[in-house]
């Protein structure tokens, strides 16, 4: 439902364009909706504190013998990643506790992958660094500020460098929204559709080339 009665003065974290509150009843939880960039944005007073995001993390079961995990990350890069991407250095940003993909990378497609997780391998590889690839795999609706993130993205890739990532679009219905079950996960902050992270792209200096309408997202810079 949207709530009601209330004056309203969150701004986008995208755009800035005053946003409108969407209630869960269920869980009363409120997400911020912007009318114009499509953006969803979780109240940040139910944001888990980052011990308790951690024992979520822990809980998955995304390591090399969990075969349909494997099969899950080599969707994306036959789809999303190798299609699209010119030479050889690559960053897993967002990597977790077991860097699968960043295996998957090394060794079924022979890219020479560094990693980054803010939990698990926090040392900030990547400095002074350029890729030609950098991967980014149910990470985004995570982050509070996901513009701050694409902005070093962008400044992390070479010229004609490939931005591969993965999260599930919302529905953009207030309704369908609260039925979904991506928002069940309590640390699921962020959500996005195509125009969201077209308009990001924009601001940014990337383009986005390439999308399966549903989870897969490939952008371009300087193109």
């Amino acid at each position: 439902m949207i709530a009601k009665g209330k004056q309203m003065n969150r701004l986008c974290k995208i755009c800035g364009t005053q946003t409108e509150e969407v209630q869960h009843v269920k869980f009363n939880v409120s997400y911020f909706r912007c009318p114009k960039c499509e953006f969803i944005a979780k109240d940040e007073t139910a944001i888990l504190f980052k011990d308790d995001e951690l024992k979520l993390y822990n809980y998955h079961n995304n390591s090399l013998e969990n075969q349909g995990y494997v099969d899950f990350l080599k969707g994306f890069v036959d789809n999303a990643v190798v299609p699209f991407v010119n030479g050889s250095k690559a960053l897993d940003f967002g990597s977790g506790p077991t860097p699968v993909l960043s295996y998957i990378l090394k060794s079924d497609y022979g890219l020479e992958c560094d990693i980054y997780d803010f939990y698990f391998s926090p040392e900030k590889t990547y400095h002074n660094k350029l890729y030609n690839l950098i991967v980014c795999t149910e990470v985004i609706e995570h982050i509070q500020y996901p513009l701050e993130y694409f902005k070093l993205f962008e400044s992390l890739l070479e010229e004609d460098g490939t931005l591969s990532m993965m999260t599930l679009l919302h529905p953009n219905d207030n309704k369908l929204f609260m039925e979904w079950h991506y928002i069940r996960d309590k640390s699921h902050i962020s959500f996005f559709t195509l125009k969201t992270l077209e308009i990001i792209a924009k601001m940014v200096g990337l383009k986005l080339i390439y999308s399966d309408n549903k989870r897969y997202i490939t952008f371009k810079k300087n193109i």
